[in-house]
């Protein structure tokens, strides 16, 4: 299959309905697994940067797949041929799994203890799946402010895992209802 024919857009193969649940299923589950994050967290601060470290790369796994299923349909995504768009992921992550080394290898030195470095690994990742919401869709912008917020509150507020959990569950909710929106705005337009 040559470059062209990768690139052009599969309308009947994948229908925009089907991208639209397949992103609301990758933000429940990584909304899911930054709950679980927020336990071990809690419970197990020494394992928590352990759990953060490995959620960057199946974030970044997570968002190159629904950013090339986006692209697949329509072609591309906000301007972005298929190409393009998973350089720059690749790009997008690897930079944030550099920056999380990086925080492991403050920890490794003594420079941050457990707690610290699982909370700078849960922003860097929030602020990675922000961005990278910019560029291929709201669903993962929501779930990187969920990181970010989830960050705050376990640093601040004792006992943070009621908090983190009910703003999951709201952002869950919001997100379904929204999904079912834009799914019949689909089908309406179809």
């Amino acid at each position: 299959m040559s470059d062209e024919e990768q690139e052009r857009p599969l309308e009947t193969e994948a229908p925009r309905k089907v991208v639209v649940w397949l992103d609301e299923a990758v933000l429940i589950v990584m909304l899911l697994l930054s709950v679980g994050g927020a336990v071990i967290t809690d419970f197990s601060p020494q394992d928590a940067y352990l759990y953060w470290l490995t959620m960057i790369p199946l974030f970044g796994l997570a968002a190159i797949v629904a950013g090339w299923a986006q692209a697949r349909v329509k072609g591309e995504v906000h301007g972005y041929p298929i190409g393009a768009l998973l350089k720059i992921q690749a790009l997008h992550w690897g930079g944030a799994l550099c920056t999380v080394i990086g925080v492991f290898v403050l920890h490794f030195a003594r420079v941050l203890n457990e707690e610290a470095a699982a909370l700078v690994m849960l922003l860097i990742l929030g602020l990675a799946t922000f961005l990278d919401g910019i560029r291929i869709g709201w669903r993962f912008s929501l779930t990187g402010v969920f990181l970010g917020v989830s960050a705050m509150l376990i640093a601040l507020v004792e006992p943070f895992l009621p908090l983190v959990v009910g703003l999951a569950v709201l952002f869950i909710i919001y997100t379904i209802v929204r999904g079912r929106r834009e799914a019949c705005r689909l089908s309406e337009h179809a």
